[in-house]
């Protein structure tokens, strides 16, 4: 896409815009070989070969947040070796390079989150940021007061024992049961362990809330873009959890 010279200078850290409007004046700025001395030139920073002084500007990538409502029967991995579909088969149009922000794995859906800002995504990995991850999980037949609890405490897995859940049932009937989980650890297959740790069998897994997101009406296999206060507020500090 085609920007004002001097804003893909001051993007790239070269110089602020009214020092870049002087730079391009003075005649320093060329695109493709060619002098440009005028401030309303436009080039595009991916096609163009743009020089300050001889020197070529590098402008970092646009950085892209998107949230999508990952179907069942896909893979949150780049590539897979069995051949299944992979989420960014999803992202027609994107038009750069995203990867999932942790996983979802082939069979549960919901809110996932992909980005091509790995500084980001490792703030919000990491297992200090503590981001609540909810889901509305549907198991077979009833469920016990004694399972929820020993959910909400905490259950023996055998990488260890969970931190403490938010769980209550939101709706049940003789065959099924839904209850919402929420947790801020990311381990592998964690909710689903959780729940056969407590012998309750899960028929369906979605993530509903990602930190102060919330996957809302976007329908299975589509996606939307963050808008950059969405993206400022999940980048924000957690208040400390009670130990």
């Amino acid at each position: 896409m085609e920007e004002r010279i001097q804003k893909i200078l001051s993007r790239a850290g070269i110089a602020s815009r009214r020092e870049a409007e002087r730079m391009i004046t003075a005649g320093r700025v060329t695109v493709n070989g060619t002098p440009v001395t005028e401030l309303g030139a436009k080039a595009d920073p991916e096609r163009d070969r743009i020089t300050v002084d001889g020197r070529p500007v590098a402008v970092e990538e646009k950085r892209v947040y998107i949230l999508l409502n990952k179907p069942v029967g896909y893979v949150t991995t780049m590539k897979d070796p069995e051949g299944r579909p992979i989420v960014t088969d999803l992202l027609k149009g994107v038009g750069v390079r995203v990867f999932p922000v942790g996983r979802l794995d082939y069979n549960t859906e919901g809110l996932l989150l992909l980005t091509n800002d790995g500084a980001w995504a490792n703030r919000l990995a990491h297992p200090r940021h503590e981001v609540d991850k909810e889901y509305l999980v549907r198991v077979r037949g009833t469920v016990a007061k004694e399972q929820i609890n020993r959910i909400a405490l905490g259950v023996e897995l055998d990488d260890g024992k969970t931190a403490p859940a938010r769980v209550a049932v939101t709706k049940q009937s003789d065959n099924n049961t839904w209850i919402s989980i929420t947790i801020h650890e990311g381990r592998y297959r964690q909710v689903r362990r959780m729940c056969e740790a407590v012998s309750l069998s899960v028929v369906r897994l979605r993530r509903v809330r990602y930190g102060s997101l919330f996957l809302g009406e976007l329908k299975v296999g589509e996606f939307r873009y963050l808008t950059p206060a969405e993206v400022k507020a999940l980048d924000e500090p957690r208040p400390r959890r009670p130990r």
